[in-house]
């Protein structure tokens, strides 16, 4: 049986858990809280030297990248292929998102999450209004993106179906709600695609966003 090391308030964790609930593929789930600092222990670190989740263990074949180990479930176990295609061509597609997401996606929504929510947190301080600002405009121009480049009038963001990067897309875009903030309100498109995305892996989505969820009504309550 697979095991996953996750913490659901990590956006990559989150999209791990959601394809392993959607492909019913067996796993168990160890839980690693990032904020006790339990992914820096003697023996996580053994298996991942960089201290980062989500980690899998396969085996004992061990795989430390979100990317790399969706892509690994996909490939051998019998999920349905439109999680990751074999034809070469929408292979391709994923992999051209999934490449792209890491220095675009990823970081520019992280980054609305860290300055809303998790700087001031940990330091009792204000939320930095300009660099916020500046982060909310790197965000957009990625949303722009997304619409234009991958998005286009295709239901999914590589093709007719869903695809590991769309759940790695859309763990991203969520993570800023913890602050109250949805990203998508303002972009019917994305906000029609966020919906499909929805209804593709039904309730494993709200599970998976548990944590989120519950981090909103935290900062709501303290408002």
């Amino acid at each position: 049986m697979v095991e996953v090391y996750l913490d659901l308030l990590s956006q990559p964790c989150r999209a791990v858990q959601i394809l392993l609930d959607c492909a019913k593929i067996p796993h168990r789930v160890r839980t690693v809280a990032i904020r006790k600092g339990e992914n820096r222990t003697p023996e996580f670190t053994r298996m991942n030297p960089m201290n980062k989740v989500p980690v899998m263990v396969d085996n004992n074949f061990i795989l430390t990248e979100s990317e790399a180990i969706l892509k690994y479930l996909a490939t051998k176990y019998d999920v349905p292929e439109h999680w990751y295609p074999r034809q070469p061509e929408r292979r391709a597609r994923v992999d051209e998102y999934t490449a792209w997401h890491h220095t675009n996606t990823r970081p520019h929504a992280a980054k609305v999450f860290i300055l809303e929510v998790l700087l001031p947190a940990q330091s009792g301080s204000q939320v930095d209004q300009v660099r916020l600002v500046r982060a909310l405009s790197q965000l957009n121009d990625t949303l722009d993106k997304l619409e234009s480049m991958f998005l286009r009038r295709q239901p999914f963001l590589c093709g007719d179906d869903i695809t590991v990067a769309d759940l790695l897309a859309i763990c991203e875009l969520m993570q800023p709600v913890g602050g109250g903030r949805d990203v998508l309100q303002d972009r019917p498109q994305l906000l029609s695609w966020r919906s499909r995305v929805q209804a593709a892996v039904g309730d494993a989505f709200d599970r998976a966003h548990a944590v989120l969820y519950a981090v909103r009504e935290h900062c709501k309550a303290k408002l």
